[in-house]
């Protein structure tokens, strides 16, 4: 598969067309903004078409029929950029299905018209504010992950207060947690500290440790329930598995 490429100053030369691998790994990406979920993972993408010529069409689908609107549009345009994204692509394609508001997130999306524009007059704004919300609550989620073995292995509060990022083992949850504080802006070097604010930066002091790890154990345990009960009811509602799905 191959598109043409015009390099100044040389002949035209052929350049590769995506293949539908490429496209896939570029979904797998794309997350569900509240599970903090690859969509591929979840079972959500359906199927994926890549023309000859590097059109992509992407079909997606959700738990229910009405999940929240504003969830699913930024699911749906994280999918369509991560797709327009990918090298070699010409043209993207992403059509959420059996979803309520399917008509107006899909031509939204198309259009690039934004959530607001897209439900005028229904919509107060744009979902930035959403989006950092579910970052903040997976930077808890992930704090949780990292520090549980960690205090399974004796570490005090004082001890978790001082370490930093570059101090803990490595492994995909620290990796996945300085992902999560880069998106917000937050500090994720090796010399930062593990234990931060979410919502400020601030470390958090020995004395303040406990009740942090409370409030992240809290977050990351309604995040994997919510996990469990999506899956739950996209299994009800399809019997076929998504590409790229996993086993819960």
């Amino acid at each position: 598969m191959t598109g043409t490429t015009v390099v100044p100053g040389r002949e035209r030369v052929e350049a590769p067309a995506a293949g539908r691998a490429d496209v896939l790994a570029a979904l797998e990406t794309v997350r569900d903004p509240e599970l903090d979920e690859p969509i591929t993972a979840l079972g959500f993408v359906t199927a994926c078409t890549v023309s000859p010529a590097g059109d992509v069409r992407v079909r997606l689908r959700l738990p229910t029929y009405f999940c929240a609107p504003n969830f699913a549009f930024l699911m749906v345009a994280d999918a369509y950029d991560a797709v327009s994204a990918t090298a070699g692509v010409r043209g993207t394609e992403v059509v959420l299905e059996d979803h309520f508001a399917a008509e107006a997130i899909n031509g939204g999306v198309a259009a690039r018209a934004g959530f607001a524009r897209s439900f005028a007059g229904l919509a107060e704004g744009e979902l930035h504010d959403l989006r950092a919300d579910f970052l903040r609550k997976a930077v808890l989620a992930g704090t949780d992950r990292v520090c549980r073995p960690l205090v399974d292995a004796g570490a005090t509060p004082a001890r978790l207060a001082e370490l930093t990022l570059g101090e803990v083992p490595a492994g995909r949850d620290l990796d996945r947690l300085r992902r999560r504080r880069a998106e917000l802006g937050l500090p994720a070097g090796d010399g930062d500290p593990l234990l931060i604010e979410p919502s400020t930066g601030v470390p958090v002091g020995a004395g303040a440790v406990p009740l942090h790890l409370r409030r992240a154990r809290v977050t990351r345990v309604g995040a994997d329930a919510n996990t469990g009960i999506c899956r739950g009811m996209l299994r009800h509602r399809y019997a076929d598995t998504g590409l790229g799905e996993e086993e819960p």
